[in-house]
């Protein structure tokens, strides 16, 4: 499971950032974001690039990234962009980087081969490739057990009475060989003050401020590189939900041999008051199938305890296509992907559900299947061409392209571990936009429902309206037709949720957005 984003309007990361073009070559080169990458020697990744590409005079022949000494061909070039210098310039890609084993710059430019013959490039940023940091070290007085769980806590400007609650029910934990670290992402003075108050003189607590505001992702991420050596075991943690007393005891002696371990949760409104007993009501949870996981995630990060060891391939965090970003779903996808995951199909914390964070047009299961692929490919013929496929490019970007980033991810990061039948999955997940036989297996997983695997409920109907979309548009390039205007402009959008609202999954949780 995932909580849902933040608005647009809200979220910097979300809205394009403008950078002007580079004149190197000849070649105009406007990015969405250069690479600003960070890797630690030893540590494989992926990088997102996106923006327009072109040449004042000549044709652009073939377009390459290039990341240091390798090539990449983009995932799509010569696409329409509303606006740009020229009509067809839009193109994004997905780059594996490999793991470096000494510290340096890998620079990255846009290479152009042109029609007349020449090669012309600019520069897209760079990788930045550092040595690991030590793991940070412990606070005198507090000293490791054999499976101290260290649990880890993201917070910004917390609810005085929320957060209490929840380092109560922390210090009530049924085990004691535990610690929190607590990372706090840029709180006010009086939020900061709040936090270190509510855990003074404990020394079990560990609170990190953050100067810079990075966003919910980002600043999880903080807090587990603040794990130190010879923790054995990790959870998250919200700061604002209440932990039952036996949480981590259950979690510890529920994971066995597996990567990583989640629970059920009962859902709570802030005043307490049960909205739902269970979040699998309507759902069945999946901890077994990769494909689905990915398409549909089911692990909550704050129902989550996870091996020590998994940090060593989760961390960092891939930077991906602006827009959704999931710290639990990385962390699910990588514990599935290197090992095994299991559940524990009971409630072990209340999750409460803040009413401004609530998601509008949310529809039920039975609305969504009937407006399947069949339905949207007969509204091709209507009058309302433009608003259906406009409607399609969100599930695109924020839907396949973001998923397919995530597989290649965990390709690169777990490739020494992947067995071949999770490989294969990843490989399908990622040929569905080029290939006819990966996307009729995409369209055709629904019909897993029948036999009551329904733990997607027919999330891929949406991703393959956007990889319908994606085809519609190269369509119009190859038949030399004019850009289409802002249905068919393939600029990154900003993230709205009424593209979803027909086609969302009635299971989807209405959790908190970002901070």
């Amino acid at each position: 499971m995932v909580e849902p984003p933040s608005s647009a309007a809200d979220d910097p990361a979300v809205r394009p950032r403008a950078v002007p073009p580079e004149h190197i070559g000849e070649l105009e080169l406007s990015l969405h974001a250069p690479l600003s990458e960070r890797i630690p020697t030893g540590i494989a990744t992926t990088v997102f690039l996106a923006g327009t590409c072109s040449h004042p005079t000549a044709e652009i022949q073939r377009l390459e990234v290039v990341v240091g000494a390798e090539r990449h061909v983009p995932d799509a070039w010569g696409m329409p962009r509303a606006g740009a210098s020229a009509a067809w310039s839009g193109f994004w890609a997905t780059i594996p980087v490999a793991a470096q084993a000494q510290v340096g710059t890998l620079p990255a430019r846009v290479e152009a081969l042109l029609n007349d013959g020449r090669v012309v490039s600019a520069p897209a940023g760079a990788v930045e490739v550092h040595e690991p940091a030590p793991p940070p070290s412990l606070a005198a007085g507090v000293s490791l057990q054999p499976e101290t769980v260290a649990i880890c806590m993201a917070t910004y400007n917390p609810d005085p009475e929320m957060f209490a609650i929840q380092i109560e029910s922390i210090r009530e934990q049924s085990i004691d060989d535990w610690i929190c670290l607590i990372s706090d992402d840029a709180s006010a003075p009086g939020g900061l003050a709040l936090i270190e108050r509510t855990v003074a003189g404990d020394p079990r607590f560990v609170v990190s401020h953050s100067a810079d505001n990075r966003g919910f992702y980002r600043n999880f991420e903080r807090a587990l590189e603040m794990v130190p050596a010879g923790i054995s075991f990790v959870a998250l943690s919200d700061q604002d939900d209440r932990w039952y007393p036996d949480k981590l005891a259950t979690l510890r002696a529920a994971i066995g041999d597996a990567q990583l371990v989640y629970s059920d949760l009962r859902l709570v409104d802030p005043d307490g008051s049960v909205v739902a007993d269970t979040l699998w009501g309507e759902r069945r949870t999946n901890h077994t199938n990769l494909a689905s996981l990915m398409i549909a995630n089911t692990v909550t990060g704050a129902a989550a305890l996870f091996r020590r060891d998994l940090l060593d391939l989760a961390l960092p965090f891939p930077e991906g296509p602006a827009g959704w970003k999931f710290h639990d779903h990385w962390l699910g996808g990588v514990a599935l992907a290197s090992g095994e995951v299991t559940f524990v199909d009971r409630p072990l914390y209340d999750y409460v559900q803040h009413r401004e964070a609530i998601l509008k047009g949310r529809i039920s299961g039975d609305a969504e299947a009937a407006s399947g692929i069949a339905a949207a490919v007969v509204s091709l013929a209507r009058p309302r061409l433009r608003e259906v496929v406009a409607s399609w490019k969100s599930p695109y970007f924020f839907g396949y392209r973001v998923l397919a980033f995530q597989a290649r991810a965990l390709q690169v990061r777990c490739a020494p571990v992947l067995s071949r039948r999770k490989e294969r999955a990843l490989r399908l997940l990622l040929a569905a936009e080029r290939s006819p036989h990966a996307f009729a297996w995409l369209v055709l997983r629904p019909l897993r429902g029948v036999v009551g695997r329904d733990e997607t409920l027919g999330m891929e109907r949406t991703l393959a309206k956007g990889i319908l979309w994606r085809w519609l548009v190269g369509l119009r390039r190859r038949l030399h037709w004019s850009p289409g205007g802002t249905a068919y402009d393939a600029s990154l959008p900003a993230f709205d949720p009424k593209d979803f609202g027909t086609v969302r999954p009635r299971w989807w949780p209405r959790g908190r957005g970002s901070p």
